[in-house]
């Protein structure tokens, strides 16, 4: 039932293009859509029959914001945005989390080459890739800069380091280089990731043959393991076309209330990799569709070129991704738009009873969550956990769930500094937590949950109370039994809110407790771990803080410290310390 204020409202809307954004009770932004006529697409909302996911969407709605926009142009760019601001319970977002490594070539005078997963940061600069994995990315990466000794630095030091005397630099940074030398490198390598691999390959076997008839074994098995990694990356995949460009194909599949987004990509004429995404509808389908690509692009570079089906033609995509996209009519790229549909309209059928049933297990967890608590509406849930050895390298981790799904790009992790005090470490990251999104106008959970009974309840209580949060964020305990297992859950009252074994919301609430426990622990082993390792080089002998770091950078890891030879220490100590390193962790071992 609409009301007489939301009616009054909806009367008003102009017929101009904008953004519109759908708010629930608690004035939170549940869905943002954008319209060439915002009074037709809004007002469409409100009247009519709808399917039973838009019926129970809009019948959350409460209040709705407007903002006019001079073009559909600029209220596709606004849609986006908002979505990103504020990510909307209802909007589809690109969920696929896989973030494909690429390799940057910077443009410099003496250009750096590095594997990267931040696309926007260097603008000046080539990206090649995705590659299908990280290990493949990194092995490509070793490849390249063994053969073409490019600039490692990030900023040019005034002295060299490590890697000019490793053979890994030129130092630019120190002594004079010619600079066609750099280019010719830049040469050879864009070569290379554009898919001439011939001239690397005669390189790799020269210097296979070169080491195996040296009796260097190590080395020629180095090599040859380099030239099987050259193979892994360029391998051939299901398709192969002859053009050489990076192309993009995306096409969609909607049923049931759902919509399937599937994405191929084609580079250096392999089909590398694929992106999926399968997402409740609560819109027009070409408008989710729409959405999806736009959202891919704004964390990937354009390819040289972008297929999409025909339906598309004409549409402000076009003029937003710089005129990149084309409309296949036949041929190897209309089939492969083709593939791309079939590809979605078999995953969706494939798992659409999984994410259904998945969808309606979260759904029951929440209903009888908001049921325990009153009936407030739960979207969002926060919950940390501590963990250190006896006050050493304590830590606290931060688990988001969103509508029941873990939402890991929102996690956080804390250093905390009250040692042992779990009480004090507990106040000392919610009050960060909180502040934080008060100070920079972020939305707040609907629940903040800690792994604990009710002194740490009262804690996270007297927080909130200080930040005047306590209306707008609930508190809530888990509470586990005396064989750590998840019981109960327990109001800021101290009260027990029966939870049934047996329910969805018991099962959520183990899922949450295992998640955020391990996120927190991972976080704790790591530090131990580094700091464990600096420990114990610093012991060495002869060893500081710049040694170490020297140490750490070569061998990449402390475990391979311990387990290197004498003569690969000399590589990056003087030999008088090298002995000194190698005796350390060889005790009774004569060192020649």
């Amino acid at each position: 039932m609409v009301s007489e204020k939301l009616k009054a409202k909806l009367a008003t809307l102009p017929n101009k293009p904008g953004s519109y954004q759908m708010k629930d009770k608690n004035d939170r932004i549940i869905y943002v859509g954008k319209a060439k006529n915002l009074h037709n697409r809004v007002n469409q909302y409100f009247v009519g029959a709808h399917d039973y996911k838009t019926t129970k969407m809009v019948s959350n709605v409460h209040d709705f914001d407007y903002i006019v926009t001079s073009t559909e142009k600029e209220a596709f760019l606004l849609e986006i945005n908002l979505i990103k601001k504020h990510r909307p319970r209802y909007n589809i977002l690109m969920m696929d989390d896989k973030s494909y490594p690429y390799l940057r070539l910077t443009k410099e005078k003496y250009p750096t080459l590095e594997v990267v997963r931040d696309l926007k940061k260097h603008a000046d600069a080539r990206y090649f890739g995705p590659y299908p994995d990280a290990t493949a990315a990194r092995d490509t990466h070793e490849l390249l800069q063994t053969l073409y000794p490019l600039r490692r630095c990030k900023t040019m030091p005034k002295k060299v380091c490590l890697y000019y005397h490793m053979g890994q630099c030129l130092g630019p940074c120190e002594y004079p280089v010619d600079e066609e030398e750099y280019r010719k490198m830049y040469r050879g390598v864009t070569a290379f990731l554009n898919g001439d691999t011939a001239e690397v390959r005669r390189m790799l076997r020269e210097k296979r043959d070169e080491a195996s008839e040296q009796l260097r074994f190590e080395d020629a098995g180095k090599y040859q393991k380099m030239l099987e990694s050259l193979d892994y990356v360029t391998d051939k995949q299901q398709i192969d076309f002859d053009n050489r460009k990076n192309t993009d194909a995306f096409n969609y599949y909607f049923d049931k209330g759902y919509i399937a987004v599937q994405g191929l990509f084609i580079r250096q004429g392999q089909l590398l990799d694929r992106t999926f995404t399968l997402k409740p509808l609560y819109e027009e389908p070409k408008e989710a569709f729409e959405s999806v690509v736009l959202q891919y692009y704004e964390n990937h570079p354009l390819p040289h070129e972008i297929l999409l089906p025909e339906e598309e033609k004409g549409d402000v995509l076009e003029e937003l991704l710089e005129g990149k996209i084309r409309f296949p009519q036949k041929g190897r790229y209309r089939k492969l738009v083709d593939l791309a549909k079939n590809n979605a309209r078999t995953k969706l059928e494939q798992q659409f009873e999984v994410m259904e049933t998945k969808l309606m297990k979260e759904e029951k967890a929440l209903a009888r969550l908001s049921e325990l608590i009153g009936g407030k509406d739960v979207s969002v849930i926060e919950m940390f956990d501590n963990s250190h050895i006896s006050g050493t390298d304590a830590v606290a981790g931060l688990v988001v769930y969103r509508d029941g799904i873990p939402d890991k790009s929102s996690y956080r992790k804390y250093r905390v500094h009250s040692g042992a005090d779990d009480y004090a470490n507990m106040k000392e990251v919610i009050y960060r937590r909180y502040f934080r999104l008060l100070t920079e106008n972020r939305p707040m959970p609907d629940i903040l949950m800690v792994d604990g009974g009710y002194g740490q309840i009262r804690i996270a209580v007297d927080v909130l109370e200080s930040l005047g949060l306590e209306e707008k964020v609930t508190v809530l305990g888990a509470v586990k039994d005396d064989h750590h297992r998840t019981a109960s859950l327990m109001n800021q009252y101290g009260e027990i809110l029966p939870v049934d074994p047996s329910e969805e919301l018991f099962f959520l609430l183990t899922r949450m407790q295992d998640e955020v426990h391990r996120f927190a622990i991972s976080y704790h082993r790591d530090l131990r771990s580094k700091h464990m390792s600096g420990s114990e080089l610093d012991d060495i002998k002869g060893i500081g803080p710049k040694k170490r770091e020297k140490l750490l950078e070569a061998f990449a890891s402390f475990e391979a410290i311990k387990n290197a030879d004498i003569d690969a220490l000399k590589k990056v100590l003087d030999e008088k310390t090298a002995r000194e390193v190698y005796a350390y962790f060889h005790p009774g071992t004569e060192v020649v």
